[in-house]
């Protein structure tokens, strides 16, 4: 009796453990009953008829990666080069995974290799180092197209690493050399050229300021020497005026005196006399006597000898 209990006990935890099934996040789990496809658990507790549900496959639906080994290709200029790639894809139809292709891993490695001899062949070899987003575009396109009926959507495809044979590599790198001393020498010669271009055009702006200066130098030197002029010559004119002005006062004051006095004719004759011998010890050459002080002289030459006698 207690046998039978226990043999009752491991069916009934066997019939639980074939009844029940657990998913966990991100996975699901393809169920068949009496090997055909039934439905597609998702996560959580999902209850299986035991002796008759079985699981077929559980399926992960994060995104994974996977690196293809390293492929010798031929480029188009007959350059054999082994090219590094990585996949990374994530399946979205977990049915069409399991049932659509044998092993899904396998396709995508041999689909990738394949591709990749197909879409660098197509390119020298320059090329494939200088267009690495163009090849891994192509090959995620390609790729994402061909994978769609197993289920399954390729993100992205990345070329890890391009290794060129040993005597490319050595060309390359002596040509990588060769430009870069071309590159430094133009950009020296450049410089030199720059430079020579940033002193004349020095030297000549200095030369046009000095010509400008010298120019407002001798206009200034030209305005100052004419406002000297113009002042000397206005000052010279102001004390000529102010001569003549006071000669005139001299003049009217003698006047004034003379005609207060009422002189006589002698008296006038005197003074006469007395003006023409300042003017006569003056410095000029010539004195011309006007006819009526002669009369007056010869009528002074008569009164001295009246007054001698």
């Amino acid at each position: 009796m207690t046998e039978f209990i226990v043999i009752i006990v491991i069916l009934a935890f066997i019939i639980a453990l074939k009844s029940f099934k657990v998913v966990t996040q991100s996975e699901v789990m393809i169920i068949e009953r009496v090997g055909k496809y039934l439905k597609t658990a998702t996560a959580g507790l999902n209850f299986l008829f035991p002796f008759f549900d079985r699981v077929r496959a559980t399926v992960s639906l994060k995104e994974q990666t996977m690196d293809v080994q390293p492929q010798s290709v031929i480029t188009k200029d007959n350059v054999t080069i082994r090219i590094d790639t990585v996949v990374f894809f994530q399946i979205t139809d977990a049915k069409k995974a399991v049932y659509e292709i044998e092993n899904l891993q396998n396709g995508i490695r041999y689909l990738t290799t394949t591709t990749i001899r197909d879409v660098v062949g197509k390119m020298d070899l320059d090329s494939t180092f200088s267009s690495r987003e163009q090849i891994n575009f192509q090959l995620r396109q390609i790729l994402d197209e061909a994978t769609d009926k197993w289920g399954c959507k390729v993100n992205r495809v990345e070329i890890k690493d391009i290794d060129p044979p040993k005597d490319i590599r050595e060309a390359m790198e002596k040509q990588m050399n060769a430009e870069r001393t071309k590159r430094a020498l133009i950009l020296q010669a450049e410089g030199e050229k720059q430079s020579a271009i940033t002193i004349a055009e020095g030297q000549k702006e200095a030369r046009i300021l000095d010509a400008d200066a010298d120019r407002e130098a001798e206009i200034r030197r030209a305005e100052g020497t004419r406002q000297s002029t113009i002042l000397q010559a206005a000052g010279e004119a102001e004390a000529i005026e102010k001569l003549a002005q006071a000669k005139a006062k001299e003049i009217e004051y003698i006047y004034g005196a003379i005609k207060a006095s009422n002189p006589d004719d002698k008296l006038v004759a005197i003074k006469s006399l007395e003006a023409l011998e300042k003017v006569a010890n003056g410095s000029a050459n010539k004195v011309f006597i006007p006819f009526d002080a002669t009369n007056a002289l010869a009528g002074l030459g008569a009164l001295k000898e009246i007054t001698k006698e």
